[in-house]
């Protein structure tokens, strides 16, 4: 995997259960196959000809930069794709929560629970070769702005970097932009998203 995108995309596919990308011209198509979510391309540069011809209800499409893109593509709020090194920085959370690490194949998961052992925090990372693909991270609203997603990243970038990767990567929403920024995340590429329903 050469590039951040390139990488991305298959750690999404491993993060998410899904059939392994194909390259599909200059980017990958996964058959998805879930409702509402059938197939995904993600494409390094716009591409008219995919753009503008048919599709299958439910396709996604990823593209790097941003693109206007009209009916019936519904593009999605801004995204990010974010590059990283990883770090193994100790990882601490407050004594009322309890982090836990598991690998299951080439997917990290970190939980962070609270005391009454409801999940207060949660992420995902796929293995793709020398890369980490940061994906699914979360914090309940109950749980918020008590460092848990930055606990989860860390411990997350500690496990991927034990795991043998060294760069991490992941699309942000807008939101999650300021957290990874504030953990020394770098901007690849905007991103812009959108599903056509046929």
């Amino acid at each position: 995997m050469h590039t951040p995108l390139d990488a991305w995309i298959h750690g999404w596919a491993i993060c998410r259960s899904t059939p392994a990308p194909v390259e599909f011209r200059d980017g990958y198509r996964i058959d998805v196959g879930l409702p509402g979510h059938q197939v995904r391309y993600v494409l390094p540069t716009y591409d008219a000809e995919l753009v503008g011809g048919k599709r299958q209800p439910d396709t996604w499409l990823k593209i790097a930069g941003q693109v206007p893109l009209d009916p019936p593509w519904q593009v999605q709020p801004p995204e990010y794709l974010m590059t990283a090194e990883l770090t193994d920085a100790a990882v601490r959370v407050d004594s009322s929560y309890r982090l836990e690490t598991a690998q299951q194949g080439s997917v990290l998961q970190v939980v962070v629970r609270a005391e009454d052992d409801s999940v207060a925090a949660r992420g995902k990372a796929g293995l793709a070769g020398s890369w980490a693909v940061f994906d699914q991270i979360e914090t309940a609203p109950q749980h918020r702005r008590r460092g848990l997603g930055r606990a989860v990243m860390g411990a997350l970038s500690a496990a991927a970097q034990y795991a043998g990767a060294t760069t991490g990567v992941l699309v942000a929403t807008e939101d999650g932009r300021a957290l990874y920024s504030a953990l020394g995340w770098t901007l690849s590429s905007p991103m812009t998203a959108a599903v056509s329903r046929g």
